[in-house]
């Protein structure tokens, strides 16, 4: 091909390039934003079972939406009344600690306690540099510390109530979205892309509803190790039903969320019950993130979508590593539909080649 004005064609793919970088820069600044709609749509898609199965069981789509929508302001209501004043409670008893916790570093009682439990680690060096340490501490940047984490809450409680206002907008508007993404597609392949999408979309609302059993089971689990197995055992752990909620609430997010959540919880447990409690709790969340991982996620997962556990595992972890939280969530779905795809549109053009 012949360039006629190469400075032209320099400048237009300059511009293309300035143009391309400021959707990418735009994108970025909306993260957050596209991880709120992407969590809600993902939510939705989970409900949307339950609305169908109300269909099929003479309920009115309408009448349908509307029970659904209830059924989760319900719960959320019933998580609001029934749970948070129960964490309330074990939070301010744990607060109430805190001050014991620290005078325990001056009245040597820590020390004996770490000495005990840890007689190889030489526990007069790591006070000494933690008192240090504290004393260097600037007033100011432990205020804005502190500020800093109160806008976490803060953006946490926000982005919680944008999802589940999200979420019940999409669920009452799911089959118009659905039309609407439809009449985009050419008249000629909009049977075929409505039916692989209609696949998906089921896939995607299995694998939230697993997603859903994993965490539920995370919860109750710890719930039932923690407050009933340990305590028959002297293995007191004083704050059972915050850390049953927290394991719960972080084993929601896919791939990292278990392990995160044992990481906070044992934490908290040697923070509040000292090293003997902390090492037999660590120890039933390493066993069971080893249950999670190899027997409960993938055969729990592999029903919900029907692909593959090693399809489920790699798609979780390119997806966090990707996109974060959004990639996780997106990467199983995205998995069950690419292998839909490969199934009835690919293998079927080369079976006729």
């Amino acid at each position: 091909m012949k360039i006629q004005n190469a400075f032209r064609v320099g400048l237009l793919g300059g511009l293309g390039v300035i143009v391309a970088v400021a959707i990418g820069a735009t994108i970025g600044s909306l993260a957050t934003i596209l991880t709120y709609v992407g969590a809600a749509l993902f939510l939705a898609l989970g409900l949307d079972p339950v609305v169908s199965w109300l269909q099929r069981h003479k309920f009115p789509r309408p009448l349908a939406i509307v029970t659904v929508l209830v059924g989760v302001l319900a719960v959320f209501a019933g998580l609001i009344f029934a749970i948070i004043p129960v964490i309330s409670d074990q939070i301010q008893r744990a607060i109430r600690t805190v001050p014991g916790f620290i005078n325990s570093f001056f009245d040597g009682s820590a020390r004996k306690a770490i000495q005990d439990a840890l007689p190889w680690l030489d526990v007069d060096s790591v006070i000494t540099g933690a008192q240090n340490w504290v004393a260097t501490l600037d007033p100011t940047q432990i205020t804005g510390g502190v500020l800093t984490v109160g806008v976490g809450i803060a953006t946490g409680i926000t982005g919680a109530v944008i999802v589940l206002i999200l979420t019940l907008y999409f669920v009452s508007s799911l089959s118009n979205l659905k039309r609407g993404i439809y009449r985009l597609v050419p008249a000629s392949k909009r049977p075929k892309f409505i039916d692989l999408a209609e696949q998906t979309s089921t896939a995607v609302g299995r694998f939230v509803s697993g997603q859903f059993v994993l965490a539920l089971s995370n919860g109750v689990l710890s719930f039932i190790v923690l407050t009933l197995i340990l305590p028959a055992f002297a293995v007191p752990v004083s704050y059972s039903a915050l850390f049953a909620f927290i394991a719960f609430l972080a084993s929601l997010i896919p791939l990292v969320g278990t392990v995160s959540g044992a990481a906070v919880i044992t934490l908290l447990v040697l923070l509040f019950d000292g090293a003997p409690s902390w090492f037999i709790v660590g120890i039933y969340y390493l066993v069971y993130m080893q249950v999670e991982a190899y027997f409960l996620s993938p055969r729990i997962m592999a029903q919900a979508v029907k692909i593959p556990g090693a399809v489920v595992v790699i798609a979780a972890l390119a997806g966090g590593t990707l996109l974060g939280i959004l990639g996780a969530l997106i990467a199983i779905p995205v998995a069950a539909g690419i292998m839909l795809v490969i199934d009835q549109v690919v293998v079927p053009r080369q079976e006729e080649l």
